[in-house]
């Protein structure tokens, strides 16, 4: 529930110092989007843009950002009974990011822990 939107890929302003998951920023109808590259936030090799990539714009609690995507093929609704926990072979930080997994038509799918995406920031005193 907490995506809002997914738009078409928006070549992002860079931010100095920003973590390397970070593409930076896009004006969403005024407002600043940071832009998460979810595969490199994932420990996985970072995402290279094409025409097919997309940004799923998420908002967790108070905060809107957007996750860069290769592409988004289906959108579905899922419930509890079709999630299992992620397995137990799984690292602890892979269990962060992964709140459980279903078999849907054949297919393995990953439900994102998107309110883990982000990392939590301490406010300076």
């Amino acid at each position: 529930m907490s995506v809002r939107e997914i738009r078409g890929w928006t070549q992002a302003t860079p931010l100095p110092h920003a973590p390397s998951y970070v593409n930076g920023v896009i004006n969403l109808r005024g407002a600043v989007l940071p832009i998460v590259d979810l595969a490199a936030r994932l420990g996985f090799p970072r995402t290279v843009p094409t025409a097919r990539s997309v940004i799923i714009v998420v908002r967790v609690e108070m905060q809107l950002f957007g996750l860069l995507v290769d592409a988004v093929s289906d959108i579905l609704t899922i419930t509890d009974e079709l999630l299992q926990p992620t397995p137990d072979l799984a690292s602890d930080l892979a269990k962060t990011f992964v709140r459980g997994v279903m078999a849907i038509e054949g297919r393995m799918i990953s439900l994102i822990a998107t309110d883990n995406v982000l990392p939590q920031f301490q406010s300076a005193a």
